[in-house]
């Protein structure tokens, strides 16, 4: 490409689904989130549910709410297994034909125990069925006339069909099964389907099997997106990526294949801090010029060290405090659901802070590696120290002071939370006028809450102390690598990628850092990882990222407006070097997109595409005219295109 004048769009649109008919999303836990119809979401929310007599609770498959269930894909057959308080499911979905899915589910309790009911639940969305009716049998029901206060109200019939406003749903049984409407919150109501009732016995099965089909409207109308590339906002530095070491065996060609791939701007290593000072009394320094160093701990250093020979900021994070750091018994501590939240011995915070100088002095001498920053890995939450928000404050003054002593540039990270929605962990640091001059930027993982509002505040809170925002873990599912065959699904790739335009255009953050590019959550297929078989290969998520790296080093992001709600977008520009760069994901059916906004002097641009099929695959060019872009984009599509000026 010319030196001047380059035009980089990355048009991240959702491409055509593997299954030429309906493409069922799944979810790994077993909720099926909709059918796939030309790429139009016809969109509900199944469940499976056990209530509790009386309605006083109902427990339901969901997000992290069950034990490591167990999804698996053969062909166009998806089956998850689960368990809601001993009772196990088995559910299996098989794609028929468009718009046609056969479902099949089968119940066994482990237990005796008293219920209203074991169901199978189908939330019915308001903004598609509000207006609508469903009819079970020969009884008809208007949604909207439905209220919380209303009696459930029993009906059988071996045929259900739900109808909306451009949507319609079938359920079709081999025979008569007993079911209900409920009015809940946050939807035009939720269909119960009967699997058993008033009580469960130990041993007893029960099986439910029937067709789903849907129909509707499918919007394919255009999208125009207009750039506005003369206000530049927040610079974007790339993609960047996690390398804490956990696997000998499998990690290193997972990351010699990122590193050789991939442009990645930003690396987050881990600190053993465990293992670097096991002893209160000892000298970590001194054991390690003594050649008694523990394997892991220089591990963990070369890596930062590789990274930071890349030209790449490093983020220095520690998991795991050493006993002597603990307060109290560290035995005593429970780990649930992956958090043990140590808490840190208040009398040996100079100990400890000298503890983790200790070793970013050692890792910047020996290795050469100054780490632009340090975190306790979510502090918010305890994986694995805990913090509240006034200790979290108090730490970055601790910490960012000692560090200063001792010559070191590294700065704190201000949140490195679990999640986007405790963003009031990071309040009284940011209100901290002490604090703030150790605080190299903000930084979030993306694992939950990411929704429009909150994604602002993080924005928002990086802008008011002028510092980069991070998006320290990036990816959509942290219980994701238990059920490791939805690494390999196109709509989890789908997912992860519009969850980062989105993160990009609202948040603008200097990097969003995959976890990881290692084996673990792996973005690569085969020769062992997660014990798949084959070459190693990259996986849809590898090429979506590598779309996404290619974004050209120095970009700012830039604002813009998009007529459709259903296509996401992030704007990037370097007006020095000419080069600008558009982020589109059509999260739809295909359509035309109009892109205004550009430099006149465009001419022809290259195209490149990622779907389940093709990964970062070179399309045919299209024509720049006045600025003004025209492309078909197609169904869940993933597309590139760069251009230079004439």
């Amino acid at each position: 490409m010319k030196a001047i004048g380059k035009l980089l769009f990355v048009v991240l649109c959702l491409l055509a689904p593997s299954f030429a008919g309906a493409q069922t999303e799944v979810m790994a836990w077993g909720n099926m989130t909709g059918m796939r119809v030309d790429g139009e979401l016809m969109e509900f929310e199944s469940s499976l549910r056990v209530a509790e007599r009386g309605w006083l609770s109902v427990e339901a498959t969901g997000k992290e709410r069950q034990f490591r269930p167990l999804y698996i894909r053969d062909g166009q057959k998806q089956t998850v297994k689960t368990a809601i308080d001993r009772i196990r499911f088995e559910q299996t979905v098989n794609d028929l034909s468009k718009g046609n899915v056969a479902v099949s589910l089968t119940m066994i309790s482990d237990t005796s125990k008293a219920v209203e009911g074991v169901y199978f639940a189908l939330d019915i969305p308001d903004k598609r069925y509000g207006k609508g009716n469903v009819r079970i049998g020969s009884s008809e029901t208007a949604l909207a006339s439905l209220t919380e206060s209303d009696k459930v109200k029993k009906l059988s019939g071996n045929r259900i069909i739900i109808e909306g406003t451009g949507r319609k749903l079938q359920l079709d049984f081999a025979s008569s099964v007993t079911a209900f409407l409920r009015k809940e919150a946050g939807n035009a109501a939720t269909l119960y389907i009967q699997l058993a009732s008033a009580s469960v016995r130990k041993g007893q099965t029960e099986r439910l099997s029937f067709t789903l089909q849907t129909t509707g409207e499918i919007n394919n109308h255009p999208a125009t997106i207009a750039i506005h590339t003369d206000k530049p906002g927040r610079l974007f530095a790339g993609l960047g990526g996690n390398f804490r070491l956990q696997n000998p065996q499998v990690d290193p060609k997972i990351i010699d294949y990122c590193l050789n791939n991939l442009r990645v701007a930003w690396g987050r290593v881990e600190l053993p801090w465990r293992i670097w000072q096991p002893e209160e009394n000892s000298d970590p320094i001194a054991d390690a010029h003594a050649g008694r160093l523990d394997e892991r701990v220089t591990n963990a250093m070369k890596m930062a060290q590789r990274l930071a020979a890349k030209g790449m900021p490093v983020i220095v994070s520690a998991w795991f405090p050493p006993a002597w750091a603990i307060e109290g018994d560290p035995a005593s501590y429970v780990r649930r659901g992956g958090v043990q939240a140590f808490r840190l011995d208040a009398d040996k915070q100079q100990q400890i802070y000298k503890s983790l100088t200790d070793y970013l002095v050692y890792l910047k001498e020996e290795y050469g590696v100054e780490a632009t920053a340090y975190s306790f890995n979510e502090s918010d939450l305890g994986i694995d120290v805990l913090h509240t928000p006034q200790e979290h404050a108090a730490f970055i003054k601790g910490l960012g002071a000692e560090m200063a002593a001792r010559g070191l540039a590294t700065k704190m990270l201000l949140g490195d939370n679990s999640d986007a929605t405790t963003y009031d962990f990071i309040l009284p640091g940011m209100n901290d006028p002490e604090a703030q001059k150790y605080i190299a930027a903000v930084s979030f993982h993306s694992w939950r809450g990411c929704d429009d509002e909150t994604l602002r505040k993080w924005g928002d809170a990086a802008r008011r102390l002028n510092v980069p925002l991070i998006v320290g873990e990036g990816s959509t599912d942290a219980a994701a690598h238990t059920y490791p065959m939805i690494f390999a699904e196109s709509t989890f790739a789908l997912y992860e990628i519009n969850l980062y335009i989105r993160i990009c255009a609202i948040s603008q953050p200097v990097s969003i850092l995959q976890w990881q590019l290692t084996s673990d959550y792996s973005i690569l297929w085969g020769d062992g990882v997660y014990g798949s078989t084959g070459a190693l290969r990259p996986t849809q998520r590898f090429w979506n990222l590598k779309q996404l790296a290619s974004t050209p080093e120095g970009s700012f992001a830039l604002p813009f407006d998009c007529n459709q709600e259903d296509v996401n977008c992030a704007a990037f520009g370097n007006k020095a070097r000419g080069e600008y760069t558009l982020h589109v994901v059509n999260n739809g059916a295909a359509r035309e997109a109009v892109v205004t906004g550009l430099p006149p002097t465009l001419s022809r641009i290259k195209v490149y595409g990622t779907d389940s099929n093709a990964g970062m695959k070179e399309l045919p060019d299209v024509k720049a005219e006045n600025g003004i872009v025209r492309l078909n984009l197609p169904a869940m599509s993933f597309v590139s295109l760069m251009a230079a000026e004439r």
